[in-house]
């Protein structure tokens, strides 16, 4: 059996989706499934249980020998949220309790990170463990993710195999239930639908032009695959960068969204919210070096191609999950 945390949410119901493709169905999906907007990510899923997050851990103590693998997805992830008691709780601590019990038991254990780890970018974005202790996170949930990296890479006792991923800009089906969470893909997409406009942040840096800040978009179809092949492969433990490697400015994007749609593309430049002001990225690329030296060696398609395809087979005209 294989456990999935955040099983209902975006990329985990995405994994879900793509592990049954391969023909795997013996899966424990773990959530909070009350969340009305969430029931299409599961509804349809082929799955042996299906658990609320609090049962979690009774079914383990039942059942954990059973268990091939854990991929922990699952966590809060409102970069907006202030509160620093509930990341400990959701995104630290429940975290190290589903390691311990994965080191105890012998299950490979995978585990979502975060590129928001890397803060302004100012040391780079290596994936290199040495580097952990540099990182200066910009807001609560960046940091509770960077907490656990730092405490995963402390550890003399570990799962048999075990990696940490770096999710970049993910984008895809899924995710409608995001709200402002939700790529600028599918927002922008909603927008152009609605308003025949798409709205992007101006620049408030010199060397940005308005709408050239750049971010590294991973349509979430690569990010399964990847998840996959540390499923199926002996790759090397570690924390892994999990981007395309190709920073991308929302322009591009933006185009690639009129385009799909047929219609020519009407931008409109907007003043970003003064909290996150301070506190924005301007630029973001996955150094992968490290997941090709690990053996994974598809390539990543091209973010005009991957939107396109994300537009038409998912969002327009009709809205579709996966």
């Amino acid at each position: 059996m294989i456990l999935l945390t955040g099983a209902a949410g975006f990329i985990g119901s995405a994994l879900t989706a793509y592990l049954n493709e391969q023909g795997l169905t013996d899966l424990v999906l773990v959530d909070d499934f009350s969340n009305p907007a969430k029931r299409p990510n599961w509804l349809h899923k082929r799955y042996r249980y299906l658990l609320e997050r609090h049962q979690l851990w009774d079914w383990l103590n039942a059942y954990a020998r059973d268990l091939t693998a854990i991929f922990h997805i699952g966590a809060r992830t409102d970069t907006f949220l202030q509160d620093e008691t509930t990341f400990q709780e959701l995104n630290l601590t429940y975290s190290q309790k589903l390691w311990t019990i994965a080191t105890e038991y012998q299950i490979p254990f995978f585990y979502a990170s975060s590129a928001a780890t890397y803060g302004n970018g100012e040391h780079g974005f290596s994936d290199d463990e040495k580097l952990l202790p540099v990182l200066r996170p910009l807001n609560p949930y960046a940091r509770s993710k960077h907490q656990f990296d730092l405490w995963v890479v402390s550890q003399a006792y570990t799962p048999p195999r075990w990696a940490g991923f770096k999710f970049f800009n993910v984008y895809g089906p899924n995710e409608y239930h995001k709200g402002p969470m939700s790529s600028v893909a599918y927002r922008g997409t909603l927008q152009i639908l609605q308003e025949n406009e798409l709205r992007l942040f101006r620049s408030y840096r010199p060397d940005y032009k308005d709408g050239e800040q750049k971010r590294d978009f991973v349509y979430v179809k690569d990010v399964v695959q990847v998840l996959y092949f540390f499923l199926t492969q002996e790759a090397p433990s570690g924390i892994y960068n999990l981007g395309t490697g190709r920073a991308e400015s929302f322009l591009t994007l933006a185009e690639a969204l009129f385009r799909a749609m047929g219609r020519p593309p009407r931008i409109r430049f907007i003043d970003m919210p003064e909290p996150i002001r301070e506190k924005y990225q301007y630029f973001t690329e996955a150094d992968i070096r490290k997941l090709r030296s690990a053996g994974y060696t598809k390539p990543f398609q091209p973010l005009s191609e991957e939107v396109e395809a994300y537009v038409r087979e998912y969002l327009w005209p009709i809205r579709r999950y996966w």
